[in-house]
């Protein structure tokens, strides 16, 4: 019976650590040498109610996608602090979730994970991670909010019922290099 109630007060000593871990856009959220975006749902309903032409089948895939989609979240910063913490988050985070891209290119490290959705092809969410960035951006005039800005990392989570199919075609259209990859992605 001791050996559980020593268990027990670990694992409740330790919680405050793990929902820490698990929610990085919490926790910087309010950080000045992070740039965060968060689209809550109510926004993206919004979206789909807008006055769009719903006659076009292409229209109303979008906005079934953009009616699926239950959290947009982004962290960008450029603070070798946050950066490894964003890094180690990301990495307690990938046994969780299947690689699906990786492009490497100029000292930049851009890598995709998807959570499994309902099937093939869906999921349940997208996580782009990059990082790598001040190689690219260092010399680069990034101005915000007054201030001259370069970026390290950069980590992207979408959550809902994501089809891979309709992110595909919009990164196509908007040409975003590597979106034809998640058309081909079978789990």
């Amino acid at each position: 019976m001791k050996k559980y109630t020593v268990i027990l007060l670990m694992a409740i000593m330790l919680l405050p650590l793990t929902s820490m871990a698990q929610d990085i856009f919490a926790k910087y959220a309010e950080n000045p040498d992070v740039t965060y975006v968060s689209i809550k749902p109510k926004m993206f309903q919004m979206l789909a109610k807008m006055d769009i032409n719903t006659d076009d089948p292409e229209t109303q895939e979008y906005v079934k996608m953009v009616n699926s989609i239950t959290s947009f979240k982004v962290i960008t910063t450029d603070n070798k602090a946050i950066s490894t913490d964003v890094t180690n988050w990301v990495n307690s985070r990938k046994s969780s979730l299947e690689e699906l891209m990786v492009v490497k290119d100029d000292g930049v490290n851009m890598t995709f994970y998807v959570k499994e959705g309902r099937d093939s092809d869906h999921v349940s969410e997208f996580l782009m991670f990059v990082d790598g960035l001040s190689a690219i951006t260092k010399d680069a005039n990034i101005e915000m909010n007054g201030k001259k800005r370069e970026f390290e990392t950069v980590v992207v989570s979408l959550t809902g019922d994501i089809d891979l199919n309709q992110i595909s075609k919009l990164t196509q259209k908007m040409n975003i290099q590597g979106g034809e990859h998640l058309e081909n992605k079978k789990k």
